[in-house]
């Protein structure tokens, strides 16, 4: 699953994002959504595997499972 910002019950937190820690991506490491999947979701994410060099297969507490861009984070 992709978040959709276009959609108008997306909930958005603005954050910085650390370009710098993206580098370094390992599993099991929590990050900081920058973008919530629903209103009641958490906002942090575990890292499950990379599913491409520039997304990742997260685990999302309240929510599940999800495909995230790393531009959809920050570590």
């Amino acid at each position: 699953m992709k978040l959709d910002s276009r959609r108008p019950d997306f909930a958005v937190q603005p954050k910085r994002q650390n370009l710098e820690g993206l580098q370094q991506l390992r599993a099991s490491t929590w990050v900081n959504l920058l973008q919530l999947p629903n209103p009641f979701s958490f906002d942090e994410a575990l890292l499950l595997c990379p599913v491409s060099a520039d997304e990742w297969l997260v685990w999302i507490p309240d929510h599940g499972e999800a495909i995230l861009n790393i531009r959809q984070f920050s570590y």
